[in-house]
């Protein structure tokens, strides 16, 4: 009985994301101690079977070099979480006077992983998603599959053990373009992080999700006439055989000056670098490219003997590269594009001008944005030179491979490459946990927007306190509530607050502390505290009941009255003096409203209002209680307000 493997792929990657959906739930909550643990472990676990799987790779796949695969591997597991051990991606990962910031996971990563860096991408996505609080799902290529899984399901083991969600790591057996897709475009992905052929990261940019594409890397690298020649040829040599050329970032054409031409050649022939003659050149495109002028895919990652024998060429024994001196850059050269192989496209060019402007064209043939490379003695030349290229990584005397992961340069060490909005990538970046989270910034007033009728202050002179009768004076119900009235009651709390007799002060389980702190000026403290329910919160429970019925019991009655039903009573504040602070004006006391068993307050704020409606309770009212017009209009609709 056939089985139709895409419908099978397809339904993989359903069950795959929803599953780490759901431990992406649990993962989210974990905290940075516990992240770090799992990440160290899967660490340890990728390391110690790193020459295993970097052999599993070769054997299946047909590419590169079994020991150079082991080095990845290694560098994925060893040296990236070296470098992002100590990274903070749990609550407050930095902080300022005026700006504090907080990391928060993505969601679900689909991972896109390929055939020529299978075990160490999977490594390195598994281990920046994990740190970032982020569950994954790789979708392998299918001629790595195998590989691959393997790989997850030796860091999946135990990372359980160390409490990750079994789901919180999957991989798709079934890999197919299908597949892939319905992975990409499931609703619970969050974000995809694409390594892969330009097809594939183009599918990833039209899925609909936030992605993090690799371009190719069609790599040039220019000796300039002040380099160290034996050194850069050393260099280019090494980074461009490593692992057979698999790595995106490896040398694919030398452009050299011209003064230095015949030390360069003699240079790469001594270390073993094969010229090619013209005709061989041709042999060796006609293998290299395929009628449609697109990369053979056989000759990928295979060793000079392979590529020789393919092209029925003759070449001396430990050879290291085929070499072929191009006449140009395009489609009419097969030599030019990136080859992904031990072969080198050769130039030469008269001065810095002229051989960047080379390595341009050569860039702008399939690699955009992605490496370029220099070997000068001169930091200048290299700045300059840095600023023709259009690339998001320009290393300077050093393997371009190498370089540009971070292995032999300061880079963030990384196995996906952005190429910025060049290549049509949404970063120019390496890749790390940084990429998968999402910041969320608490900001402060730094500079205070004016206002058209500002904010009234808190400390009146005696010249602007109202008189007394205007103190007293009820507002009348129903009627307009005017500024008066309110600097009334104000003024009250302000005289019951400064008096002479301390006032309990009561922390956040409302008891008395036993050395209550000075009472600072309310106009220090902050400017627009008439509008602040936080400018009488501390007195909530506190409020006297041998008040006046006009009330110097403090300007958040709201509260007092709305816990008093519930909340045990507090000790009496001590009568205030008669000559209170705002002036020295007495207030004789008004005989007793009528009541139902409820006081009345005098003021009621939006905040006020807001806090009965979250606890359920009602704020008592007169005729004279001062009601803002914000409050009002939330509590009435409410029905917060209960008349006394």
């Amino acid at each position: 009985m056939s089985v139709d493997k895409d419908l099978v792929s397809v339904q993989q990657a359903r069950d795959l994301v929803e599953a780490a959906h759901r431990a992406q739930t649990e993962l989210a909550r974990f905290d940075q101690a516990r992240i770090d643990r799992i990440c160290e472990a899967m660490a340890k676990a990728a390391l110690r079977d790193a020459a295993r799987l970097g052999a599993m790779a070769v054997e299946e796949t047909g590419f590169g070099i079994p020991d150079d695969k082991r080095e990845k591997n290694r560098f994925a597991a060893e040296d990236v979480w070296d470098a992002f051990r100590n990274l903070r991606t749990v609550g407050v990962v930095s902080e300022s006077k005026d700006v504090v910031e907080i990391a928060s996971p993505r969601g679900v990563v689909c991972g896109i992983i390929p055939s020529t860096n299978p075990t160490s991408t999977a490594i390195f996505k598994i281990l920046i998603a994990t740190k970032s609080r982020n569950a994954i799902v790789l979708s392998p290529h299918p001629s790595a599959a195998k590989c691959i899984n393997e790989t997850a399901r030796i860091m999946r083991e135990v990372a359980i053990k160390e409490g990750l969600p079994a789901d919180a790591i999957g991989c798709m057996s079934t890999a197919t373009i299908e597949g892939t897709e319905a992975l990409m475009k499931n609703r619970l992905t969050a974000v995809i992080l694409a390594t892969g052929g330009i097809g594939l990261v183009r599918a990833a940019y039209s899925s609909g999700k936030p992605a993090f594409g690799v371009g190719p890397g069609n790599v040039p690298v220019f000796v300039e006439r002040t380099a160290d020649v034996p050194t850069a040829v050393q260099n280019i040599l090494t980074g461009k055989t490593f692992d057979n050329g698999t790595i995106c970032a490896s040398e694919q054409a030398v452009v050299v000056d011209a003064p230095v031409e015949k030390a360069v050649r003699a240079e790469f022939a001594q270390q073993g670098g094969h010229f090619l003659s013209a005709a061989e050149a041709d042999q060796l495109a006609k293998v290299v490219a395929t009628p449609q002028r697109t990369l053979n895919p056989g000759i990928v990652g295979k060793s000079v003997e392979v590529i020789a024998k393919m092209a029925g060429l003759n070449v001396p024994q430990g050879t290291r590269c085929l070499m072929a001196d191009v006449g140009g850059v395009g489609r009419e050269h097969p030599l030019s594009m990136e080859k992904l192989s031990p072969i080198l496209a050769f130039y030469v060019e008269d001065g810095v001008e002229r051989g960047a402007a080379r390595c341009f064209e050569i860039l702008s043939y399939g690699g955009m944005g992605h490496t370029a490379g220099i070997h000068t003695r001169s930091r200048d030349v290299a700045k300059a030179y840095g600023m023709e290229m259009p690339a998001s990584r320009v290393v300077v005397n050093t393997p371009t491979t190498h370089g540009a992961i971070g292995f032999s340069t300061a880079l963030p060490p990384s196995m996906t490459l952005g190429c910025g909005s060049w290549g049509g990538n949404v970063t120019s970046d390496n890749i790390s946990p940084l990429h998968l989270m999402d910041i969320k910034r608490v900001a402060f007033e730094t500079r205070p927007v004016k206002s058209a009728r500002p904010a009234r202050s808190a400390a009146q002179t005696p010249a602007q306190t109202p008189a007394p009768s205007t103190m007293n004076a009820p507002a009348q119900a129903g009627g307009k509530v005017s500024r008066e009235d309110v600097a009334a009651i104000v003024d009250r709390f302000l005289s019951n607050r400064n008096a002479s007799q301390p006032t309990p002060v009561y922390n956040a389980q409302m008891r008395p502390t036993e050395s209550p702190a000075p009472v600072q000026p309310m106009n220090e403290i902050d400017p627009n505290w008439a509008q602040s329910k936080s400018a009488a919160a501390p007195h909530a429970e506190a409020a006297p009941t041998a008040q006046p019925a006009g009330g110097n019991g403090g300007g958040s009655g709201a509260t007092t009255n709305a816990t008093a039903q519930s909340a045990p009573a507090a000790p009496a504040t001590p009568a205030a003096p008669a000559a209170a602070a705002g002036g020295g004006a007495q207030t004789k006391p008004a005989a007793p409203a009528p009541t139902n068993g409820h006081k009345a307050v005098d003021f009621v704020s939006e905040d006020d209002v807001r806090r009965a409606v979250q606890k359920g309770e009602k704020i008592y009212v007169n005729a004279k209680t001062i009601i803002t017009p914000s409050a009002r209009d939330i509590g009435d609709p409410a029905e917060v307000f209960a008349k006394v």
